[in-house]
């Protein structure tokens, strides 16, 4: 659990959730205040009794202690009795706060402020307007009158200003004049001494056709300027006044390019639309729990942090509507985050276990009467959800989803149906074949009803069952149909895809110095795509398998006779021991080859008798086929029986390219070696 911090108002803490963590009384939030103002330095003991205060008691120092375990516990909920604290630590004579430059709202703010100054003008302005809207009050309010807070807060309160007028300043850039006068027209109210802000707002004045206003402008501040703090103008605003009366060519805005221009009318709409929907539906109305998840189905698919933050803020969601009691609001919320999924690897199983949950209590609350689409939606979640565990319970809500869905003939709700039925099509190796008939409805129905991002997803199906069929021009077209889509909508996420299928076409004819660049660019795609359960351990398993495949389309692994190496990984390459390697949730069907390389036999045969079956997910059978490769090596005869009664379906694929990532060459050259080992064969003798 990352817990964040808010000091840009009254002190608070966050858990993961986003939920406020109870800090107990105000010389508790004193002490977490005073070790955040010391930005991860230490500070020591008798130095936090003197700002606690004023006259310490006799015992201050053991106080201070107890405040800070009982921090601890509120920070670290879950930290096992007797081990160290990772985030409120101790150290030398005091304590520091460990927290994360990105965990702490004024430290976010100074990157965000320091950041804009050398961005674009939209970018920049983008980025102002979130930082900006971070703040909730002056900041540390209520230790306004704590002298260890003063200059801190005077530095946050002077940046805070700052970052309004480069905030003003970007949306002159931009062409935006009118919309910077009202903020600056408050600004300099409030702040009257502040002659850049005056020049700003002299200038949106004189740009939006006020020349009158503007000069009217740069006389009060001179006034205030030489009342308040006896001084004159400085050379800017004197300056600016003189080429407004000489209507200097300088001071117009460069005309906004039409890309720009369409943008920042969007951005008004947009801006316009929402401060209306504020206005108009209260707070408390369940409208916007259905406008929140429509919200987050979008913001779901226009990339990494958008996918991450829609993951967060969707089960906040589904447990608001849940407490309102209200069985078909929250079938509707739980229901409406119909985004399409490709990847057969749940990126956070603790939250989708959660959905799943909620989705089946819904189910089970609905009343009798409640529309079929509900149940049909309740039960793609449920079934999209569960992608990859051994549950009887995935398939069966897939095939419900899809009759309801076929019954009431709604082309979205089908998509969304088929889209879970794709999920559950791994209950055995060999089912390529059946994934592609599934995405060859999904585009078609998707084209004749415009359902764009579900007409990706089908397309992207098919680039992974073709690739498993060994169809590699077939794959081509869906790859090249799902990136023309992808640039026309403005849906980035799909790239990642098509960037490893690239490169798993490399590997799969034998291009392997290509494919081997080629899969560093594609993980490079991965940084910050927010899609963990993709991303991990996935590069270092992609190498071994073009290693270990030899990068052969025809099924010849380099080098296969009866060298060792045949059957493992060298050391020094990708697959190093465990140790030196983040193999993630592969490491277990690494770990008997990584020790087979390093001549551990009798502990990778150990290893190999733990192996659990695989997930059923689209990397199935190559983590069999890595299964097979270390029972032929130590000559386990009941894994190779077990490898090959599940991939004997598979015989006509190849191993793992269903995933449209990687590949570990044909199935039926492991089928046809385990075989050989089990009769006695050469192959059982290749260690």
């Amino acid at each position: 659990m990352q817990v964040s911090f808010g000091v840009l108002g009254p002190v608070v803490a966050r858990d993961g959730a986003g939920d406020a963590i109870a800090l107990k009384g105000p010389r508790h939030r004193a002490v977490l205040a005073r070790l955040i103002v010391a930005r991860r330095h230490v500070v020591p003991v008798d130095r936090l009794a003197d700002d606690l205060w004023a006259q310490p008691p006799r015992d201050a120092v053991g106080a201070v202690r107890t405040f800070v375990a009982a921090l601890r516990r509120a920070l670290e909920p879950e930290r096992p009795p007797r081990t160290p604290a990772r985030l409120l630590v101790t150290e030398g004579p005091g304590y520091a706060l460990r927290a994360e430059p990105g965990t702490v709202d004024a430290w976010r703010f100074e990157q965000a402020v320091t950041a804009a100054a050398n961005l674009r003008p939209q970018d920049a302005l983008d980025r102002l307007e979130e930082a900006l809207g971070w703040w909730r009050g002056s900041a540390y309010a209520e230790f306004s009158e704590e002298s260890w807070a003063r200059t801190e807060r005077s530095r946050l309160g002077e940046l805070r200003l700052h970052a309004v007028e480069l905030r003003a300043g970007a949306r002159l850039d931009l062409g935006r004049a009118a919309d910077a006068v009202p903020d600056l027209d408050a600004h300099v109210a409030e702040h009257p001494w502040r002659e850049d802000a005056w020049r700003l707002l002299a200038l949106a004045l004189y740009r939006t056709g006020r020349q009158g206003d503007a000069l009217a402008v740069l006389r009060r501040a001179r006034a205030i300027l030489a009342v308040q703090l006896g001084v004159d103008p400085g050379p800017a605003l004197r300056r600016l006044e003189a080429d407004i009366l000489g209507q200097a060519h300088h001071l117009d805005p460069a005309p906004p390019r039409a890309a720009d221009a369409a943008k920042d009318a969007a951005e008004r709409v947009w801006a316009r639309a929402a401060t209306a929907y504020d206005r108009t539906v209260s707070s408390g109305a369940r409208a916007r729990l259905d406008s929140t998840v429509g919200l987050l189905r979008n913001l779901a698919v226009t990339g990494g942090g958008g996918l991450q933050a829609a993951r967060e803020h969707r089960v906040a969601a589904i447990e608001a509507a849940e407490e309102l009691g209200d069985a078909e609001l929250t079938a509707r919320v739980i229901g409406a985050y119909d985004v399409p999924a490709i990847w057969t690897r749940v990126d956070d199983p603790r939250q989708a276990a959660r959905v799943v949950a909620a989705a089946e209590r819904t189910l089970a609350a609905l009343r009798p009467d409640a529309h079929p689409a509900a149940r049909s939606r309740l039960l793609a979640t449920v079934a999209l959800e569960s992608r990859g565990t051994h549950s009887a319970r995935g398939p069966q809500a897939a095939r419900q989803a899809e009759e309801i869905a076929r019954r009431l003939d709604d082309p979205a709700l089908l998509a969304f149906a088929l889209n879970g039925r794709f999920m559950q099509t791994f209950s055995r190796a060999g089912l390529a074949a059946d994934r592609d008939a599934i995405g060859a409805e999904l585009v078609a129905l998707s084209a004749r009803n415009g359902l764009t991002t579900y007409e990706i997803t089908g397309h992207l199906i098919r680039l992974q069952a073709r690739s498993a069929l060994a169809d590699f021009p077939a794959a081509d077209g869906h790859a090249k149909a799902a990136g023309l889509l992808a640039e026309r909508h403005e849906l980035p996420l799909v790239g990642v895809f098509t960037d490893w299928y690239a490169a798993l076409r490399l590997a799969a004819t034998g291009q392997t110095p290509a494919a081997e660049a080629a899969y560093g660019k594609a993980a490079a795609r991965l940084d910050g795509a927010g899609m963990p359960g993709l991303e991990h351990g996935l590069l270092p398993l992609a190498r071994l398998c073009l290693r270990l495949a030899g990068g052969s389309s025809d099924g010849e692994e380099g080098g296969s006779g009866d060298e060792g190496a045949d059957w493992g990984p060298q050391k020094g390459t990708a697959g190093g021991p465990c140790e030196e390697t983040d193999w993630g949730p592969y490491e277990p069907w690494v770990r008997p080859l990584l020790l087979l390389a390093e001549d551990r036999r009798a502990e990778a045969a150990k290893a190999l008798r733990r192996l659990p079956d695989p997930p059923r997910d689209l990397l199935l059978e190559a983590l069999w086929c890595l299964a097979a490769r270390a029972a032929i090596a130590v000559g386990d005869r009941e894994m190779m029986e077990r490898a090959l009664t599940e991939l004997a379906p598979a015989v006509g694929e190849l191993a793992g390219a269903g995933s449209g990532l990687l590949t570990l060459g044909p199935v039926a050259r492991y089928v046809d070696d385990l075989a050989a080992a089990l009769r006695g064969g050469s192959a059982a003798r290749r260690t």
